[in-house]
């Protein structure tokens, strides 16, 4: 259940945001009810945390409703590079 839904999430955030860089970590020990997400996407430029997040979960809407906990880390591409340089 958990590989079907971060494989949905990952289709619906490729198709969404065309992300440089997606990581899906699925933290609920393997019942696919919580999910930890890294997308960084050059269409979060110009977006401030909470529009970023809001753009995201309604990519997910449908996926949220039946996920217990889902936590986003959202970057443009040059925020991840310091990021990583750091």
């Amino acid at each position: 259940m958990a590989s079907v839904i971060a494989d949905t999430i990952r289709s619906k955030l490729e198709a969404g945001l065309s992300p440089t860089h997606l990581d899906i970590k699925d933290t609920s020990g393997g019942c696919g009810s919580a999910f930890e997400v890294v997308v960084v996407s050059a269409q979060f430029a110009g977006l401030n945390t909470l529009k970023r997040h809001r753009l995201v979960n309604s990519l997910l809407s449908a996926e949220l409703e039946t996920v217990h906990a889902f936590s986003q880390s959202t970057y443009t591409p040059e925020q991840w590079a310091e990021k990583q340089a750091s």
